[in-house]
């Protein structure tokens, strides 16, 4: 390790010793200092302690279309996961500069699929449907493999306009294979009218689907760790606790979650559904627990709870603390922006098509 790196290194861990109130002071007169040429934007998984500073907050559709539409800031910071800053750096302006203040803070999901496995995957499908198959990325995936999207005629989705998308996909192409969600892919596919028997599962590890046969669409094996914590069995649970309960979960849940609940979709349709919810209606949600016990703050007169208490937020996502952006919004005052995301230019141009796509459709 190069000493100048040593020595960040050991400047950042002092941040953890400093008082919460100091850098919250200093964050705010650096973000007044900015003004518009800084914009702060966070998902709704991120902690309290770094969402209070956020000028734009949303689901993955909100903040893209938001990075895409912004040409006023210079400096993007994005409390978020590395594949939304990824997204951000390819929809904003060569001329902006797109921040995370934790590289670590990654996807597991995304990680489930590479470059290799997506052309194997390709070679295999196309080798059995031609070209009549279309390739479909939830937007929680890298770049790289937006790109290998993009080029090969293919789009991004969000939870949040997953239907749509996928339901124009399969207007255009006989087949999809749409990744690396199983779960979003089967939950929008099926609420489409795709029959369970037309689905199919491609094994990531093994280069292979599950089951070889004629499918409509093909989904990968990925999944969100978060969202594998929710059951069946807590529903019914709850059901029978507090007859009248309204449940409501996120689209990346199992297919028999999304069946038992009363409602589903992506973050910004669950805080909707709480939003138009009738005076002292129980809630129980079924998403990442810091927007859970931030929707319990924000509507006291709704009976909002958690579907699962004990669930664990995404570890990766809360990465970005405090003194993570507190030592951000520090280098960037000082005029030596940290933890800078850029997407190789090929990459980015291939990844913007297929991001395009979904934009004009959504």
């Amino acid at each position: 390790m190069l000493l100048t790196e040593l020595k960040q290194k050991q400047d950042f861990y002092r941040y953890y010793d400093e008082a919460p109130q100091a850098q919250i002071e200093r964050i705010l007169a650096i973000k007044a200092r900015f003004g518009d040429r800084l914009l702060l934007v966070a998902h709704h998984y991120q902690k309290d302690e770094v969402f209070q500073f956020a000028d734009a907050t949303g689901d993955s559709l909100k903040l893209a279309q938001i990075a895409a539409s912004n040409h006023t800031a210079e400096k993007i910071v994005f409390c978020g996961v590395h594949f939304m800053a990824e997204t951000a750096d390819i929809l904003t302006s060569d001329d902006q500069t797109v921040i995370l203040p934790d590289p670590m803070a990654g996807c597991s999901m995304a990680d489930m699929a590479n470059s290799y496995q997506l052309t194997t995957a390709w070679q295999a499908l196309t080798a059995q449907y031609g070209s009549s198959i279309m390739p479909v990325t939830y937007v929680n995936s890298t770049a790289a493999i937006k790109a290998f999207v993009g080029e090969h005629g293919g789009v991004v989705v969000t939870s949040g306009n997953a239907p749509k998308i996928v339901a124009w996909a399969l207007q255009q192409a006989k087949h999809v294979l749409f990744l690396p969600d199983q779960y979003l892919g089967r939950n929008t596919a099926m609420a489409l009218g795709v029959p369970d028997s037309a689905i199919g599962l491609w094994n990531a590890q093994d280069g292979r689907l599950e089951n070889p046969g004629d499918y409509r669409v093909i989904l990968w094996n990925g999944y969100c760790s978060v969202h594998q914590q929710f059951s069946v069995a807590q529903i019914d649970q709850l059901r029978a606790q507090y007859p009248g309960i309204k449940i409501i979960v996120h689209a990346e849940c199992k297919h028999e979650v999304v069946t038992a609940a009363d409602a589903y979709g992506s973050t910004g349709d669950l805080i909707h559904y709480i939003q138009q919810a009738p005076k002292n209606t129980r809630i129980a949600v079924g998403t990442d627990n810091n927007l859970v016990g931030r929707l319990i703050k924000t509507y006291p007169e709704k009976r909002v709870m958690a579907l699962n208490p004990y669930s664990c937020a995404c570890i990766l996502m809360n990465r970005i603390d405090l003194p993570h952006l507190a030592w951000t919004m520090d280098q960037l005052a000082a005029g030596k922006p940290a933890n800078v995301i850029t997407v190789a230019p090929q990459t980015a141009q291939w990844a913007k098509k297929a991001l395009d796509r979904m934009l004009a459709l959504s």
